[in-house]
């Protein structure tokens, strides 16, 4: 009986067998397994040949076959293709926010960015404030839940006219007041006006809260009244963000004139001006915020210290009235609670210290000397790229270049050569009018760092547009 049935049915009652005895146990003789299924010495030996070759025995001359163990597998590898249905069309793009936020290599030269040079910031005093505020009673306790009365009563000031700690909503940072902003203002699906072009976080937040970003040209002194009023009748939106000081990335700031029109627009159009006012402290020139002219509670202010103090120093404030009040601040209640105390106390404590002042005057300061040494730079090394304009602070010039550059090469060709700007298309909710980037004067470790940044540049614009240095 050695024919391929009987080797079969021999081999399925061995695999039996081995399941029952387990790993390392020893099957039964072949003698055994002749005597007991009166099979020939030829089907024994193949049916353990078959169950070898599956893996499911091993043998060992002179001691017989053993049950092996199962060989390690390696997982499957995970299986995420379910999620692609699940979660939607609704895509959040961080791209542009990542490529904002990103650190420059050893050896690479920022001229991109967004935050004080470590150098600059007050490190050594704010640490000095963190350890007197959190020796404060209370320090380590939930906080009110809109924030400090004190910080509010602060923030309220710093946006003037009427308003009060009672208007004031403490958040972590400009970018979530932003995010709470358009959550709160507009229903998912309408449009929302904004700068053309535009602070990329902003564009992003608003898409992310189903937000369709509609641009609305703006010129030197930013915003034109007309087209945002034109802009209100097509689309009937009922939101407007705005940056009315040292705008993001131009760097124009809103004159008192064209700030009258643009509430009278608004009010016209019962709409909401969000009112980013996140480089009120880069500049000693700052005019009255929109928030200080508003008495109907059209404009929700967002006012924020990350960006004089430090990227960690997530506080900020929402300014609002009304209804728009009560969304907002459930806005935050239910997303993520309140802003840590300790870092409210650490921020009421450095604002109301002598300190402040110092920081203020130092960076305002380095400001100019830094804008100043850019402009010239760029005048001496890259004369045909031209900068919007010459701004009365900030952080930023926002430069033109010929029509025939291939924005994106430069980009690329500027990295390739040891040094980082910020590509123009990320600002502009709708198709750019031509190349640009946003140069930034404020990241690189000191002047000769910021020519050598310049320099470098330039020599990524010859190698795109073929020219010789």
């Amino acid at each position: 009986m050695d024919n391929d049935s009987s080797i079969a049915k021999i081999a399925a009652i061995l695999r039996g067998e081995a399941a029952r005895l387990g790993p390392g146990a020893r099957l039964p003789s072949s003698r055994e397994i002749m005597r007991r299924h009166n099979v020939s010495p030829v089907t024994v030996s193949r049916a353990i040949g078959q169950l070898a070759a599956e893996g499911r025995v091993v043998t060992r001359p002179g001691s017989g076959a053993f049950v092996a163990h199962p060989a390690p597998r390696g997982e499957d590898p995970a299986d995420f293709s379910w999620q692609t249905v699940a979660l939607g069309d609704r895509v959040v793009d961080e791209g542009p926010v990542a490529e904002l936020l990103g650190v420059a290599a050893e050896g690479v030269v920022p001229l991109t960015g967004g935050y004080l040079r470590p150098g600059l910031r007050p490190d050594r005093q704010l640490a000095a404030a963190a350890a007197r505020a959190v020796r404060r009673p209370g320090a380590w306790a939930m906080p009110p839940l809109p924030g400090l009365p004190e910080l509010r009563r602060w923030f309220a000031a710093q946006a003037g006219g009427d308003v009060t700690a009672a208007d004031a909503l403490v958040v972590s940072g400009g970018q979530a007041a932003l995010t709470h902003a358009f959550r709160a203002l507009a229903a998912p699906g309408t449009p929302v006006l904004v700068e053309t072009p535009t602070y990329p976080g902003a564009l992003v937040a608003a898409r992310a809260a189903g937000l369709r970003p509609t641009a609305v040209p703006t010129d030197r002194d930013g915003v034109q009244p007309d087209l945002l009023a034109e802009a209100f009748a097509v689309t009937g939106a009922r939101v407007f963000l705005c940056q009315p000081t040292l705008h993001n990335p131009t760097g124009a700031t809103l004159p008192a004139g064209r700030r009258a029109q643009v509430m009278d627009v608004a009010r016209a159009a019962g709409a909401f001006v969000i009112e980013d006012d996140f480089a009120r402290y880069l500049t000693g020139q700052a005019p009255p915020s929109l928030a200080s002219m508003d008495r109907h509670g059209t404009v929700v202010h967002v006012g924020s210290l990350t960006k004089i103090l430090s990227p960690s120093m997530r506080v900020a404030a929402v300014i609002a009235r009304g209804p728009a009040a009560h969304r907002l601040r459930a806005s935050q209640l239910v997303e993520s609670f309140f802003v840590a105390r300790p870092l409210q106390e650490t921020a009421l404590e450095f604002v109301e210290s002598p300190a402040w002042r110092r920081h203020l005057a130092a960076v305002h300061a380095e400001i100019g000397v830094r804008r100043d040494a850019l402009a010239a730079a760029l005048a001496a090394r890259m004369p045909r790229a031209e900068p919007h304009l010459l701004p009365a602070g900030g952080m930023h010039l926002w430069v033109r270049l010929p029509a025939e550059v291939d924005e994106n090469a430069l980009v690329e060709a500027a990295r390739r050569n040891g040094v980082l700007v910020s590509p123009g298309r990320i600002y502009y909710p709708s198709e750019p009018p031509g190349p640009r980037i946003r140069v930034t004067h404020m990241a690189a470790a000191h002047l000769a760092e910021l020519h050598e940044g310049v320099r470098r540049l330039a020599q990524a614009l010859d190698t795109v547009t073929g020219e010789r240095a």
